[in-house]
């Protein structure tokens, strides 16, 4: 059994129009949402059908909410209970200052009976999947986080994702992977991990070490995807009878089609157009710039082009900017690893941006 891949939740960025692209590309497992307040579900706020659209496949939707009431959770979790989709996810995960400070997020971690509370009422709100994604606390004290997730695991949680890295630590040091490792021995619950996961490699890598020992909870992965979104696709074909412990692979093992290297220039202009078709245009340009900022490592001249996108006021000036720039350099039509990868016939892969 495939070890399941998962798109992390990202604000501004896990949204349809973004997993219109990756499903293009082959898709993964699982797509979770942007978090979604569980207060402003409620309200019926006028943007809340847009972060419900559970396409292009619902199936493989799991709904992320976050927040500080477990009244308020618990009561969006039976409203989400209504829709298609593979679960539910709390986030208590999320390290950002005014989350924390409003006691939703990571905010979560500093009690194990107040999270173990709302884990166990929104249980009683759905009969989805119900999982939680979690830091490693705010000390990185193993015994603590084992506490807290057999708590979660006793009210009824089915999946725990962790980031390994403290709330305060953002990406200023490496994930703590073994932690992940150490609570999937302790726990009778599935443990995704996430964090670190750069590349296609990296991925398939992982997955090949989990599949070693049997672990079931799966890998995720947010920035990397948004770098590069065919990279669950690129890392099921790595799986695929490809030497990873050695490191490497033929030309045709890693793209058994020609067709099959996606052209960075024409993925750009396919999410200006599936932004244009699935978000509302009060969202077109924070979410635009949001993905850019990273896609536009696959450029040599990232710094330059993302400059220039976070100067336009519309969608239709960054699509000026996109194809001007490969108007004016056409080498970067295939980005940094597709033009490093049709360099060499065998031997270790290059790095990915």
């Amino acid at each position: 059994m495939a070890i399941p891949f998962l798109l992390a939740p990202m604000a501004e960025i896990s949204h349809r129009a973004f997993r219109e692209l990756v499903e293009g590309f082959g898709g993964c497992t699982e797509y979770f949402t942007e978090m979604t307040s569980a207060a402003g579900l409620l309200s019926g706020g006028p943007f809340e059908a847009w972060y419900l659209d559970g396409g292009p496949r619902p199936e493989k939707i799991v709904y992320q909410l976050e927040g500080a009431s477990a009244e308020k959770i618990a009561a969006a979790a039976a409203v989400l209970d209504r829709l298609p989709c593979a679960g539910i996810d709390i986030n208590m995960g999320c390290p950002a200052p005014l989350i924390r400070k409003a006691g939703a997020g990571a905010a979560w971690m500093a009690s194990i009976d107040g999270a173990g509370n709302l884990v166990a009422r929104v249980r009683k709100s759905t009969k989805k999947r119900l999982s939680v994604k979690i830091r490693a606390g705010f000390t990185g004290d193993f015994e603590y986080l084992l506490r807290f997730c057999r708590r979660l695991e006793e009210e009824g949680t089915e999946l725990i994702t962790l980031h390994p890295r403290t709330a305060g630590e953002k990406l200023r040091r490496k994930a703590r992977w073994d932690y992940v490792y150490h609570l999937r021995k302790e726990l009778r619950v599935p443990v995704a991990g996430n964090g670190d996961i750069s590349d296609a490699e990296e991925l398939a890598k992982r997955a090949a070490f989990d599949a070693g020992n049997g672990a079931r909870g799966g890998l995720m992965t947010g920035r990397a995807a948004v770098r590069e979104p065919w990279i669950f696709a690129r890392a099921r074909r790595l799986e695929a009878g490809t030497e990873l412990e050695a490191g490497t692979l033929s030309r045709e093992r890693a793209f058994p089609a020609e067709a099959e290297s996606p052209p960075v220039e024409e993925t750009g202009l396919r999410f200006l157009d599936l932004l244009a078709r699935h978000q509302p245009p009060e969202f077109h340009l924070s979410r635009a710039r949001r993905f850019f900022g990273y896609f536009c490592d696959n450029l040599a001249w990232a710094n330059y082009v993302k400059n220039l996108i976070n100067r336009e006021e519309g969608l239709a000036g960054i699509e000026r900017v996109w194809r001007r720039h490969f108007e004016e350099h056409p080498e970067e039509r295939a980005g940094k690893y597709f033009r490093a990868l049709s360099s060499f016939s065998s031997g270790s892969l290059p790095t990915s941006p």
